[in-house]
């Protein structure tokens, strides 16, 4: 089933159980969904890959939020905050450790005879695509960091 219409049942249960967290949390995929559809480039077909960036772009933007209500002395608003993020990564599939990403990123600079930094670019393009959803670049890009400065 796709993301799209799985929001939309979802949208109908949450206003039944009147919970208004699922129900912003979820009226912001379908507009970010709607919003990719509605762009005037391109064949816009929303496909898996870009529902996952799509969610992963809430994501981050809550939790930057957050942060910025956090440093602000706004924790009522910065909990809300981390309650939609926390809802909205359910639709993401399982996100991988450290050590799983780090396993991975090891044997694509294995793989690519990579050393030191003149090679992150390399090594950053095929883990982003090979973890994308699975982790997010802030993370992959510390780890490709560390592992090419040993």
């Amino acid at each position: 089933m796709s993301l799209k219409i799985t929001i939309n049942s979802d949208i109908k249960s949450a206003m039944k159980e009147k919970d208004t967290i699922k129900l912003e949390s979820l009226r912001a995929i379908k507009s970010a969904i709607i919003l990719f559809e509605t762009k005037d480039s391109s064949s816009n077909e929303l496909n898996e890959s870009d529902e996952i960036k799509i969610l992963q772009r809430l994501v981050k933007q809550r939790k930057e939020s957050a942060q910025i209500f956090e440093s602000q002395n706004r924790n009522d608003l910065a909990d809300k905050e981390i309650a939609q993020s926390e809802f909205i990564s359910k639709y993401l599939p399982k996100q991988l450790n450290e050590k799983e990403i780090e396993d991975i990123v090891l044997s694509i600079i294995k793989q690519t005879n990579s050393s030191g930094m003149k090679d992150m670019g390399k090594v950053m393009g095929m883990a982003t695509k090979e973890l994308s959803g699975k982790a997010d670049g802030k993370t992959i890009s510390q780890i490709v960091r560390k592992n090419l400065n040993n």
